[in-house]
């Protein structure tokens, strides 16, 4: 049964300085030397020992499963997970300068072949009423040491696991993500898995199989990235559309590319914060304070563990959202300059490898573009709801539950559908008034194009789409589907603001038995009942085949310790 791999006592891998680039090409930015008494030399010391014992896992025999963080402290969050966030960002911001930058891009390009994919997926995802669908990325932090990871300490070189992993959902609207960090010890079902030699495993589960095991599959120093998405799928039911894994070797390499990053921390930090094992506190590594880092001191503040707030990994899973946050806003601010993109996106292709999906210049540039419209602000991040299992974690029912739910029914965490472009109206639509039957004309098309935001106002999931395509057929526009407040409404009603009610007449054609009421809001809303379910093949409480139920909001322990991408850098950096 496939287990975790052991790590030294210092946590996270990539403590020490990066080399630039592979093999001395490319055009990414030399990076300082490893610091003296660091990370790196802790774990070589531990490695010329032997593993297990002080350093190792604490297991008697070196193979056990690692405590991360002791009991009542969030799993470890490397570094790994920041290099994911950053080479995502960098395309997205990249793919703006055309394609002249990708040719240079292109012989950085490896690919994951994805004919070890389970036969057994959750369905893909529809597109919406105005032709958009939502995208699930998942971004697998390898901790291989092959290459120039080796000088980096990452994990073992008879093999590789995947300490972090992130499932992206980009919701259909494309102005929304939200990311997902799946702890790398969570206790999980690994479903069956293809080897090296083409045979399946049997499907594994227990006390000792951890989601982390999953990338293990086979003992490959590549990892076996379709296992982990066979094991994501299983566990959330939700579809992944790309895979990308990455390594930390271009890190330090980017922010150096940018020109540093900007960060901020509650206190000084100093050498014995960074490797415990030092009999002295030493230097001053990084200041208190806001501050800018790249290169080694990136890499020390993303690493840090100790020496703030309780000396848990929840408080270093804070830092590192701080700073993918910042580092995307670094970018940005930067702008169309090839002088800071050209590096920053050689070092970022030169650490990934992408699905088949991906595995070309013009697949990545529309995929970048596909996300360069998400504001800061709408980038969410997340880690599922979890409670210690002696050493492991359970993730907690039912409300983990209830956060794959809301992603598969393309909800925000403030309950928002995101599914299309929405509505310049209010996102729901204000209490109906006393109905107005109106006797329609004759149906004709409209001489300009109408504004029409649908609202589905019953159980049955897709009604909205149907709608919105037979307002589009007949040349009105719409602007959004969403889900109503109320999901009992029984007859239709088309909703107007003022000097509204001709082009809501109009409107009203298309919907037999529909009343139209005004409202103190603008523009114009369809919000459909029972009648409309009725006369499309469902009713009412009924789920459209395929599709997913209206999920119930979001529980607390989801949402209160989201963090938004355009967050203060000072704040919510310790725990």
């Amino acid at each position: 049964m496939a287990k975790p791999r052991p790590e030294g006592s210092t946590g996270s891998a990539g403590s020490t300085g990066a080399r630039s680039g592979s093999s001395g090409t490319g055009s990414t930015a030399a990076v300082p030397a490893p610091r003296p008494g660091g990370r790196a030399e802790a774990r070589r010391a531990a490695q010329s020992k032997g593993r297990g014992g002080q350093g190792g896992d604490g297991g008697s025999n070196g193979q056990g499963h690692r405590r991360a963080g002791g009991r009542g402290k969030k799993p470890q969050r490397n570094v790994k997970k920041i290099v994911g966030w950053t080479a995502v960002g960098a395309l997205v911001l990249i793919a703006g300068t055309g394609g002249a930058i990708y040719l240079k891009l292109n012989g950085n390009i490896k690919t994951i072949d994805s004919d070890a994919l389970s036969k057994d997926r959750p369905p893909e995802a529809q597109v919406d009423a105005n032709g958009n669908k939502p995208v699930n990325i998942l971004l697998i932090g390898s901790d291989s040491r092959g290459g120039d990871n080796s000088d980096l300490g990452g994990g073992d070189t008879d093999g590789a696991r995947s300490d972090t992993t992130i499932l992206l959902h980009v919701y259909a609207d494309h102005k929304n993500a939200i990311g997902v960090s799946i702890p790398r010890n969570s206790l999980v079902t690994i479903p069956p898995c293809k080897l090296p030699n083409g045979k399946w495993t049997k499907e594994q589960k227990g006390k000792d199989v951890l989601f982390n095991a999953a990338f293990s599959v086979g003992g490959t120093a590549e990892g076996n990235p379709a296992c982990t998405q066979n094991t994501v799928e299983k566990l959330t039911g939700i579809r992944v559309d790309h895979t990308i894994v990455v390594d930390f070797q271009g890190f330090a390499a980017m922010t150096k590319a940018v020109g540093g990053v900007e960060v901020c921390l509650p206190k000084d930090i100093y050498q014995k914060d960074l490797n415990e094992k030092l009999p002295t506190k030493g230097s001053l590594v990084l200041k208190k304070g806001p501050q800018k880092v790249e290169g080694q001191q990136a890499l020390d503040y993303v690493r840090l563990r100790h020496g703030i707030g309780d000396g848990s990994d929840i408080g270093r899973m804070k830092r590192q959202q701080a700073f993918m946050s910042s580092m995307i806003s670094t970018v940005k601010k930067k702008g169309l300059e090839p002088t800071t993109l050209l590096p920053l996106a050689d070092a970022a292709t030169k650490s990934l490898r992408v699905d088949e999906g991906l595995d070309t210049v013009d697949k990545l540039m529309s995929f970048a573009l596909s996300l360069k419209n998400i504001d800061l602000h709408d980038l969410k991040f997340v880690t599922p709801p979890w409670r210690y299992n002696e050493a492991n974690l359970d993730l907690v029912k039912p409300d983990v539950d209830r956060l794959w739910e809301a992603i598969r029914a393309d909800r925000t965490l403030d309950g928002k559908d995101a599914t299309g472009q929405q509505p310049d109206a209010p996102a729901t639509p204000t209490p109906e008034a006393p109905p107005t039957t109106t006797a329609p004309p004759a149906h004709t098309a409209p001489a300009a194009p109408i504004k029409v935001a649908v609202y589905n106002g019953t159980t049955y999931n897709g009604l909205g789409a149907k709608a919105g395509e037979a307002l589009k057929a007949a040349q009105f526009t719409v602007t959004g589907v969403n889900q109503a407040r109320s999901t009992d409404k029984a007859t239709t009603t088309i909703e107007y603001g003022a000097g509204q009610k001709a082009n809501a007449e109009k409107v009203a054609e298309l919907f037999p038995g529909a009343t139209l009421t005004p409202t103190s809001a603008a523009g114009i809303s369809v919000v459909l009942g029972k009648d409309f379910a009725d006369a499309n093949g469902g009713a009412a409480g009924t789920t459209a085949p395929g599709t997913p139920a209206v999920p119930a909001p979001l529980p607390t322990s989801v949402t209160e310790d989201a963090r938004s991408a355009d967050d203060d850098i000072c704040a919510n950096t310790s725990y």
